[in-house]
């Protein structure tokens, strides 16, 4: 695999974690609990300079390792080349504070599968949770920052990106910019002979693509070490034969099966979509999300996103943001497009990503602690009581949306394995308890 040099895998074994769901193979069989590998208590990055000891480096170093990763979440610009996701020159718009923290701390819940109790405090270390945010009726009712992040710092929102990126496609359809039935390779013919040619815009959305890709890490040929070597940012040794960068890689990716039948996570359609986006708008993905969203929304800081080597962002995984900020996301959505009193897009949008996508074809997807849910527009629609829906990456990233207990729920996390189906049992449990807490509160308060 002349591919395969070590220089391009350490940042392909790092880009592949932000695109899917590993299965923890790479985490030790007992890893450090969350205080034991706090980035501060191991001092990495601690110095002038630091030792060798304490340095988290690439490509020499495996910085997306366990506990290393810790550290990494939030220093991702100083590891990868960015591009920014401009606030404007605007000042912020500031969040209104309601704090109920201690009895959020104290309430209980049992997690999927077990049979004792957990404080949701004792939640967050269980979760190892680096800042979590909850707001109700628009104002921030709990707000608490850990390991690597605090209220100035951004962190890796990994495929979260991905649901920016599908609400941006969905404000596009919205406004006509963007026809959801048109075939992609009209609208991108350079991938009229990949797997996507055929497809749907609203197939690529829905991730129900059918196309050949294998995400399997354990094997060496897998289709993700091509694409994550393809998207890799550092210079290509003189060996390497493959596609260079995003775009190029899509080209790539064959058909397999038919288009609209079943849902399979697969980061490349983000990428595809995002170049979409770009060819109907004329702009990087990082301007659209500037334009749209975070130069509107009254957002604190800037952005960025990781790019590969010619500079497209990566809009599988690629964001770090502040935690308020994915919380303002969280309001726009909950507020059908409306935050500080300006519109920005048409309520339909939201209403078409919280109906929800096919539950047949999700269901062949195989996740089992989400079962009865479905996937529409790069979101994950629980079907629960309550309504809510979600954009989740990675180690324990969430935006986790509650309509009927009027929530938004934040968090950013450094789990020591990838897959959320290692954290769910434990998150999922914990966000209901609070939205059951919020929402009997509201009904003995009712809103001012």
């Amino acid at each position: 695999m002349a591919y395969a040099a070590s220089r391009v895998m350490v940042v392909a074994a790092f880009l592949a974690l932000f695109a899917g769901a590993l299965s923890g193979a790479a985490a030790q069989s007992k890893p450090l609990t969350a205080a034991e590998s706090d980035p501060q208590a191991l001092r990495w990055m601690e110095g002038f300079p630091p030792p060798a000891s304490k340095l988290i480096r690439q490509p020499e170093s495996n910085f997306f390792s366990f506990p290393k990763l810790r550290w990494s979440v939030c220093h991702l610009r100083e590891l990868l080349p960015t591009e920014q996701v401009s606030r404007g020159l605007g000042a912020p718009a500031p969040l209104a504070y309601a704090r109920d923290e201690q009895a959020i701390d104290a309430l209980t819940f049992t997690p999927l599968g077990a049979t004792e109790e957990m404080t949701f405090e004792e939640a967050l270390s269980a979760n190892y949770t680096d800042g979590i945010l909850i707001l109700h009726q628009g104002e921030v009712v709990y707000e608490r920052y850990l390991g690597c992040l605090d209220e100035a710092g951004k962190h890796g929102a990994m495929s979260m990106t991905k649901s920016l990126i599908g609400l941006l496609a969905e404000i596009l359809i919205a406004e006509g910019t963007l026809d959801e039935g048109r075939r992609v390779s009209s609208i991108v013919p350079e991938l009229a002979d990949s797997g996507f040619g055929d497809a749907t815009v609203r197939q690529v959305l829905d991730m129900t693509t059918g196309i050949a890709y294998s995400e399997d890490y354990s094997d060496p040929d897998a289709d993700i070490w091509r694409y994550s070597a393809a998207a890799s940012p550092l210079p290509k040794p003189p060996a390497y034969e493959g596609p260079d960068g995003y775009f190029e890689y899509l080209q790539t990716v064959p058909p397999e099966g038919e288009h609209g039948q079943a849902f399979h996570y697969r980061t490349v359609n983000t990428d595809a979509l995002g170049w979409i986006l770009s060819r109907v708008s004329g702009q990087a993905v990082t301007e659209l999300l500037s334009e749209r969203l975070w130069s509107r929304m009254g957002a604190e800081q800037d952005a960025y996103m990781t790019v590969d080597g010619k500079g497209t962002p990566f809009a599988g995984g690629g964001l770090s943001a502040g935690l308020r900020d994915l919380g303002r996301v969280g309001l726009l959505m909950l507020d059908g497009g409306e935050i500080n009193g300006e519109r920005l897009f048409p309520a339909e949008v939201v209403e078409g990503i919280r109906a929800g996508g096919s539950k047949r074809a999700f269901a062949k997807g195989g996740y089992e602690t989400l079962a009865g849910g479905s996937y529409r527009s790069m979101w994950w629609v629980l079907h629960n009581d309550h309504g809510a829906y979600a954009a989740r990456g990675v180690h324990g990233q969430t935006i986790y949306i509650d309509p009927a207990a009027e929530m938004v729920l934040v968090r950013f996390a450094s789990f020591p394995t990838a897959s959320n189906a290692d954290i769910d049992p434990t998150s999922l449990p914990a966000y209901q308890a609070v939205a059951e807490y919020l929402l009997s509160k509201a009904r003995r308060q009712p809103r001012r």
